[in-house]
């Protein structure tokens, strides 16, 4: 349907009480309600979401929406909602049965719906989605598609057989940090060589970058210890190490007592994690030390104040961890600690993350033994794999026809074809990624602007910074005045909301 801009931007004051889009938006808006296929590539915090959430409003069609992030969908579905646009849900694992069927049978009255790329390989959803008139099919932080992404996940890759399957609705692909080679394997994975592009600078002008080296860990925490004693601010702090976050999270607590101070990584239960993000969303946690598993799709508009305790893998992880902060405008920091030892911990996650060619032939040999796949629950133990190792290797035999429907289609000499064209493959990403780690530590030790620097390989052109530009240009933390955060009463944990609510006489309950 053709909508013109005084329409869109009326449904916009409307629907979300805005009264202009952002650079970007409604030019992503209208192709797509014209129908086209359409790539969007949009700084981190420019509102990558109202580019489907607006389309859904209007009538004709669901809008499906494949997003990573529980955590994302259900935040999203709950603003949806505070706006008046109610005829949104999310389907994800952690909803119990009976609400995931009562979605199922009535996803007829939905028009945006959200969901997991892994929960479109479950039958009964599928064929659920197939009787269904589907006008537009988003895929959120789409460079997870690419095999040469910083977010790699399998089951993204199985979304252009799954487009076909659904009648090939227009695709809406959208990422904040997609290089042109990754750009290019977007648009090949799905299969859709007309798609619209729009690309648009990632550069931050807000935010000021900063890299510190230092002799140890202990010195980084004691940075750490000194800087939130002089600032009160939203502040993120990103490891590499569950076991750091932890430990550092707790010294924090010991030295900085003022502040509210919380860890998060992926081993945590699912409700921990969920009531953290939440925490923080509402101003009830000021500090979170965390991995990379933290992040994505939060929309907090006063972080101020981003720390990488280990520096990451890749450039691109990095612009999108911290383009997290400031997305009011106001002036916000990265600082980046490192030391001469940092460098062991990417290359071990860099060689950890697929199996290594020993490895794949012992896989190999103990699933050759079976006649057809047990419960993943049971067959990751017996491989000595986790979850997202599993879903590349079945994707990859799936390719190559070593599984069928669940059946393990043995044949010696295309078996062993096949695992050396698999070794090659997961060699070559392995040589990729350490590519991509000597750009981070190049850019760590450069003597020029850190901010040209960092942004060189994606944009020609830099916005001049509105605040200190880096480090490098004579930035200092002294200079650096940001509005503090207020002095609040301590908020109790979940835990203990739920037993004052089912157990409000106990005299032995906790107070705060």
């Amino acid at each position: 349907m053709e909508v013109d801009k005084h329409k869109l931007k009326e449904q916009l004051r409307e629907q979300f009480n805005l009264e202009s889009f952002r650079p970007g938006q409604a030019e992503i808006i209208k192709d797509a309600l014209s129908g086209n296929d359409v790539l969007g590539i949009l700084p981190t915090g420019s509102g990558k979401s109202l580019c489907y959430q607006l389309p859904a409003t209007f009538p004709g069609g669901m809008t499906i929406v494949v997003s990573p992030l529980i955590s994302l969908m259900e935040d999203q579905v709950r603003q949806l909602k505070a706006t008046g646009f109610k005829a949104v849900a999310a389907l994800n694992s952690f909803m119990n049965v009976p609400k995931k069927k009562r979605v199922l049978r009535e996803l007829n009255q939905f028009k945006l719906i959200y969901l997991s790329p892994e929960l479109l390989q479950y039958d009964e959803i599928f064929q659920r989605l197939k009787q269904i008139s589907i006008r537009l099919f988003v895929i959120d932080e789409a460079h997870c598609i690419s095999q040469w992404g910083h977010e790699f996940r399998p089951d993204y890759l199985r979304l252009g057989t799954v487009l076909k399957s659904l009648g090939n609705p227009a695709v809406m692909a959208l990422s904040a940090t997609a290089t042109p080679e990754v750009q290019d394997d977007i648009i090949k994975s799905l299969n859709r060589p007309a798609m619209k592009k729009h690309i648009y600078p990632m550069d931050r002008d807000n935010i000021t970058f900063t890299v510190k080296e230092v002799n140890s860990d202990k010195e980084k925490q004691n940075i750490l210890v000194s800087l939130l004693k002089r600032y009160r601010v939203p502040t993120l702090i990103y490891f590499s190490s569950k076991r750091k976050t932890e430990e550092t999270a707790a010294l924090l607590t010991e030295h900085v007592p003022s502040h509210r101070i919380a860890f998060y990584h992926g081993d945590m239960d699912q409700m921990d994690r969920i009531t953290i993000q939440q925490q923080f969303m509402n101003d009830q946690l000021d500090v979170i030390c965390c991995t990379s598993a933290f992040g994505m799709g939060i929309n907090k508009h006063n972080i101020r104040l981003i720390v990488h305790f280990h520096f990451p893998l890749q450039i691109e992880s990095y612009i999108q961890e911290i383009g997290r902060a400031g997305r009011d405008g106001k002036s916000s920091v990265s600082l980046l600690l490192y030391s001469p030892a940092d460098k062991v911990i990417p290359n071990s996650i860099i060689e950890n993350e697929l199996p290594g060619q020993e490895a794949l032939y012992s896989i190999a040999g103990k699933l050759k033994q079976l006649d057809a796949l047990p419960p993943m629950e049971e067959l990751l133990p017996m491989l000595e794999l986790n979850e997202i190792q599993w879903r590349f290797l079945r994707y990859q035999m799936e390719e190559h026809g070593m599984i069928r429907n669940n059946t393990i289609v043995y044949h010696q000499d295309h078996w062993k074809h096949t695992l050396s064209e698999i070794s090659k493959f997961i060699d070559k990403r392995s040589s990729l990624k350490i590519r991509k780690l000597y750009e981070v530590t190049s850019w760590i030790q450069t003597d020029n602007c850190l901010r040209q620097k960092l942004y060189k390989g994606f944009q020609s052109t830099l916005k001049p910074p509105l605040f200190a530009c880096c480090s490098n240009c004579g930035f200092s933390f002294t200079n650096w005045t940001p509005e503090q955060t207020k002095e609040s009463q301590p908020v109790p944990s979940w835990e203990l909301k739920l037993k004052n609510i089912f157990l409000p006489g106990d005299e032995y309950a906790e107070t705060e």
